[in-house]
């Protein structure tokens, strides 16, 4: 991943961690078996996903707020506005059960990819930052396909 600095690529790797795991313990009933002696049964499968995807989408509102903070006037308004749309789509989109909260989970992650996408075409965004949430967002939404496919 050229160009993408260091601190930034590991630590959005190291997120990833929750939503690989998940899946994985999906995939393998004794993987899950353990992780729930160990960790806790909310700690596999798609609970780790789920509740994990609804904070990463809250805090990545809040990166949108940052970049937002670069505008002024009506573009202000505008990104402040789009800025908490991930937020609150995981509060009102994340209930009904497993599969349709991964369902929507996936669509918000793609929403924010469009998003980001949008604040990187303005400026507001580092040169590296769709490289790497393209990268970030296509392990979660293949994560989260997991426990709503399979």
């Amino acid at each position: 991943m050229n160009g993408i600095p260091r601190a930034p690529l590991f630590l959005g790797l190291a997120g990833l961690i929750p939503f690989v795991w998940g899946a994985l313990t999906l995939l393998n009933s004794d993987l899950q078996a353990w992780g729930s002696r160990a960790l806790g049964p909310r700690m596999v499968g798609p609970y780790v996903q789920l509740f994990y995807g609804s904070v990463i989408l809250s805090f990545m509102s809040g990166v949108l707020w940052g970049f937002a903070t670069k505008t002024a006037g009506t573009k202000a308004i505008i990104c402040y506005g789009l800025s908490v749309l991930p937020a609150l789509w995981a509060f009102f989109m994340t209930g009904g059960g497993p599969v349709a909260a991964g369902l929507n989970l996936m669509t918000g992650f793609v929403g924010l990819l469009i998003l980001d996408a949008l604040f990187w075409q303005w400026g507001l965004a580092p040169r590296w930052w769709l490289k790497l949430r393209l990268l970030l967002t296509t392990v979660v939404v293949l994560c989260l396909a997991v426990g709503v496919y399979l």
